[in-house]
C-alpha cells in the first residue's frame, strides 16, 4: 500500500524515517489512519515509529489496541 503511493522510498531500510521528507511522513500517517481507522497525530511522526516497516506495524498494532481497549 505505502509503495504506490511512496514509489521514492526504500520502505525495506532500517533507516526509514532518514529517508522520508514531511510529506513523507504526513502521507505516511493519514494513510494508516485512514486505513485502520486509527487516530495518528504529530507525536506518532517519531524517528522511532518510522524507523523501518516493523516499527510501522508496532505502531499500528499499538493505535489498534489502544482503540479496542486492549491498552
Amino acid at each position: 500500500m505505502l509503495e504506490d503511493l511512496l514509489p521514492l522510498v526504500d520502505l525495506e531500510s532500517d533507516f526509514l524515517f532518514s529517508e522520508l521528507d514531511s510529506l513523507g511522513v504526513t502521507t505516511i500517517l493519514m494513510t494508516l489512519s485512514s486505513e485502520f481507522g486509527i487516530e495518528l497525530d504529530a507525536k506518532d511522526a517519531s524517528p522511532k515509529n518510522l524507523k523501518n516497516l516493523d516499527n510501522i506495524v508496532a505502531l499500528v498494532e499499538r493505535k489498534l489496541a489502544e482503540k479496542n481497549g486492549n491498552a
